[in-house]
């Protein structure tokens, strides 16, 4: 699967995007507020979903963000709230609300 896919963070639009050659097949919907970036809203084209999109773009994500330095996530989507429950090594980017 990983061959083809590449990431991005599209902010113009606030997303990050996963594609698997020309083709999107998930984006992370996020907000800036500050050093805070809350992760709204994950989404897999229904047709390739059950494929594991999610789970790359949300781990690309807290990787770019974890890059950039200085800011914290907070997971609104329950998807990304999911994910950091099953990967609790990345707790130390979770913003305190």
């Amino acid at each position: 699967m990983d061959d083809e896919l590449t990431f991005r963070d599209a902010s113009e639009q606030s997303r990050f995007e996963l594609r698997d050659g020309d083709e999107l097949v998930s984006v992370l919907d996020y907000r800036v507020n500050g050093d805070t970036v809350a992760l709204t809203r994950a989404f897999t084209n229904p047709a390739k979903r059950g494929h594991g999109y999610a789970a790359v773009v949300t781990e690309r994500a807290v990787d770019a963000i974890e890059a950039r330095g200085g800011q914290k996530v907070l997971p609104v989507c329950w998807y990304v709230a999911d994910w950091f429950q099953s990967h609790p090594e990345r707790a130390e980017l979770l913003a305190q609300h």
